[in-house]
């Protein structure tokens, strides 16, 4: 199981659904395309100001279905640990 920063387990990279993936608020796209997320969320997630945040979609039959938000470093901690045996081999 791939840890984030804070040594807690990355829901995304487990592929737990049960404990990980639930509908947490409906939130608007304004007409710039700005969106909010909740307070509540952010505080949850440990969301801060300047905190950069990866887009990953999902495809069906050629059109966007399904976007989810991962932290930034998150996404570089999992990356460097699928990543990391295949470069090693490469070297």
């Amino acid at each position: 199981m791939t840890k984030a920063n804070n040594n807690q387990p990355s829901c995304a990279l487990t592929g737990d659904a049960k404990t990980c993936c639930r509908v947490e608020s409906l939130i608007s796209v304004d007409d710039r395309g700005q969106m909010v997320l909740p307070k509540d969320l952010r505080d949850r997630a440990g969301i801060k100001a300047g905190d950069k945040l990866a887009v990953i979609s999902w495809d069906k039959d050629g059109e966007v279905c399904c976007l989810a938000l991962i932290k930034a470093d998150a996404l570089a901690v999992g990356v460097k640990e699928f990543l990391g045996p295949v470069l090693k081999d490469m070297t």
